[in-house]
């Protein structure tokens, strides 16, 4: 039984990952078509857009291009659902997966044309909603939405990963690969329409009852909804809940969203309540607890944090938040709680399904599954001078559950003693590797080739190398998917997966474990790094300890001096312990000679003192080597300057020699900082500290 449950969550993972790869458009379309029906409404913006002006027609015209994802969802699904399930060759599954889908649709039009009658089906009736029929890229076939689109995509990809690589007869060669799918998939949607015409029509009056319950279920059924919805996420579930309300026929034909943006005008023109007028999207309030409740959350954990460590805490915490309340992406702040204070989610859970149940018992209804940016595209910009009473009612209940979301959380840490952001024990995590251990191995540290001074690295290379050793290497892996913010994973051996400080400490947010099924929370550059991840898994194994090169921010700093690497925080300076001339680290040397970290242009020197050398790198980066502390008072003793400013030096030259017996006989520090000044405007800067660096070699810092 218990292979069985791993099994089904594998697959339930794979369909989760799969079902987002088309449902990623719907953001951007989403706020296009309501964007424009708010540039065409003559009641906002007065005559310019009144019909048959230049500005109406140009954003009609903007508008229709706008709803292509709504109007062919069915299509869409068709196409994209099969590039997550393919286990190779995606693309060709997706082209297989549009000509069978198309193939189905021909032959229930056939069955239909033939004896619509006999499948209790009026098929001389016009197609449209609730005539059980609907036009398929021309075809009116059965109305099934995008539930049919799936389930073919879902019949494809079987088909592919099982005949795609069939050896057949040379002289049949021009079948072979897409060719033979297609030509099973021919022979098998022709039963298969049969049966759909069969059953059906059946199924549409079972979602239609269905609907109906839930039209009628209220209040409790949107607390319901919102507080499944939620509990389902740390799984990677919600999906399963979330589309066929947001874009299924769940509660309204063609989802919620498409439904809203379709009649926004119409509410607009109406003096009823917006819960009166669409009682269905009273399902699409679930994100007001992204909105209202988290930044209460985030607050409670900011005040229960150490006051040493509030400055750190915040900076995980800001971004993090600033996230999930403009686009809706709750992950990075949800899993910041979730692994050390399960409570705290299921308390998140209670008070966003409370929310959004008591915001629809005031009247409210609308898209507000999302997040702020969702709020005022698509419902507060063109409704609010109609529904004014409502939005500010809202907005008022909303800010009372930020400050229930801060005093819950802020009791509840304090009570239980949870050890949130900012309230850990000072001590080693127990985790399989760190960042530093593995960048240090990629510098040569552990006896590896080491990298080029100076080359370019990239964030989201690191992390995938990183994830993929943590998951127990290349052969440890079955299958990969991603959806928004995670990355799917099947594994092999289990127990070869690693603890998940290791995936935190790489940079995850966190990591769901299911028997073979994990999930790497990452965030929403997780289809790059899926990329970087698959590279990897099919790279020779003599190039998979190479970092790939990156982005033009991405770039690498070895140690300017032998010695050992400590953390800035650590240098017995004031104004570089508490960073006021930027982060970075600092040697504490065993030799006398500081070297060019990577190519760079001499920017500065200290030619009197000579203790001092400023340097601009190649990606932009400005960094202050400092040669020990107060030692501007030797006024140059025991330092020779060996470059004069606007020189450019390639990593590993010289720059300063410095006799470390003078400047310990006058009683200063001889500890090398390295400052990077503008570290602000690098917020993925990376410091490896606690080991020991070779001049010109070691990788110190990553940007």
């Amino acid at each position: 039984m218990a292979l069985s449950k791993d099994v089904i969550m594998q697959n339930m993972q794979r369909f989760g990952g799969a079902m987002y790869t088309p449902v990623i458009l719907f953001a951007f379309f989403g706020l296009t078509v309501a964007v424009s029906i708010v540039c065409k409404n003559e009641g906002l913006l007065g005559s310019i857009a009144a019909q048959g002006t230049l500005w109406y027609d140009f954003w009609f015209v903007v508008e229709q291009g706008a709803w292509t994802v709504f109007a062919q969802m069915p299509i869409l699904f068709a196409i994209a659902v099969p590039i997550g399930f393919a286990k190779k060759e995606p693309a060709r599954c997706a082209m297989e997966s549009f000509v069978i889908y198309m193939l189905f649709n021909y032959f229930i039009s056939a069955f239909l044309t033939l004896h619509g009658s006999a499948f209790g089906v009026d098929y001389s009736q016009q197609a449209g909603p609730g005539t059980g029929l609907a036009m398929i890229a021309n075809i009116k076939t059965l109305d099934m939405g995008m539930l049919g689109a799936i389930f073919i995509a879902c019949c494809t990809a079987f088909l592919h990963n099982h005949f795609y690589d069939t050896n057949i007869p040379d002289w049949l060669g021009i079948f072979k690969g897409p060719a033979f799918v297609v030509a099973i998939g021919f022979v098998v949607m022709i039963p298969m329409a049969l049966l759909f015409c069969i059953v059906w029509p059946a199924v549409q009056h079972a979602i239609e009852q269905f609907q109906f319950f839930l039209k009628t279920s209220g209040i409790l059924g949107v607390w319901a909804y919102t507080f499944s919805e939620k509990m389902l996420l740390p799984a990677g579930l919600h999906h399963f809940i979330y589309l066929p309300f947001m874009f299924g026929p769940a509660v309204v034909d063609g989802g919620i969203q498409a439904y809203w943006l379709g009649h926004i005008n119409d509410f607009m023109v109406s003096g009823q309540s917006l819960r009166e007028l669409f009682p269905e999207g009273g399902f699409a309030l679930h994100g007001s607890g992204k909105v209202f409740g988290l930044p209460g959350a985030a607050l409670a954990i900011y005040m229960c944090a150490k006051p040493e460590k509030r400055k750190k805490t915040a900076a995980l915490l800001i971004p993090a938040t600033i996230t999930a309340v403009l686009c809706g992406i709750t992950e990075p702040i949800e899993f910041t709680f979730l692994f050390v204070a399960p409570l705290l989610y299921l308390l998140h859970a209670i008070l966003s399904a409370t929310l959004s149940a008591t915001l629809y018992a005031i009247g409210l209804s609308g898209n507000f599954g999302g997040g702020l940016i969702d709020c005022f595209v698509q419902n507060w910009i063109p409704l609010f001078p109609y529904h004014y009473a409502t939005y500010l009612m809202q907005i008022g209940v909303g800010l009372c559950f930020t400050a229930i979301y801060f005093f819950v959380f802020r009791f509840v840490i304090q009570l239980k003693d949870y050890k949130t952001p900012g309230r850990t024990d000072d001590g080693v995590e127990d985790k399989l590797f760190t960042k530093a251990d593995y960048k240090a191995k990629q510098a040569g540290a552990a006896g590896a080739t080491a990298a080029a001074p100076g080359m370019k690295l990239d964030e989201r290379d690191v992390k995938a190398r990183a994830f993929l050793d943590g998951l127990g290497g290349a052969a440890n892996i079955k299958d990969v998917t991603n959806c928004a913010t995670r990355l799917r994973v099947t594994v092999n051996d289990p127990e070869l997966v690693a603890p998940t400080g290791a995936f935190t400490e790489a940079g995850a947010h966190g990591l769901v474990r299911n028997g073979h099924a994990f999930q790497v929370i990452v965030g929403l550059s997780v289809p790059q790094i899926r990329e970087r991840f698959e590279a990897l898994m099919t790279a020779p194994a003599s190039d998979v300890d190479e970092v790939a090169v990156g982005t033009e921010k991405s770039f690498a700093i070895t140690a300017a001096t032998t010695g050992h690497i400590i953390d800035m925080s650590e240098v017995k300076d004031e104004m570089f312990s508490q960073k006021m001339m930027g982060d970075g680290v600092a040697v504490e040397p065993t030799e006398g000679v500081v070297v060019a970290p990577a190519d760079a242009e001499v920017t500065m020197v200290m030619e009197d003192s000579r203790h001092a050398v400023g340097l601009r790198m190649d990606n932009g980066a400005e960094l202050l080597i400092h040669i020990g502390v107060d030692t501007v008072k030797l006024e140059g003793k025991g330092f020779e300057l060996l470059v004069k400013m606007g020189d450019r030096v390639k990593a590993g030259a010289p720059l300063v020699k410095f006799d470390r017996d003078v400047i310990h006989a006058a009683g200063y520090q001889d500890t090398v900082i390295m400052a990077v000044t503008n570290s602000a405007e690098y917020p993925l800067m990376k410091k490896m500290t606690d080991m020991d660096a070779k001049a010109g070699e070691t990788l110190v810092l990553t940007f």
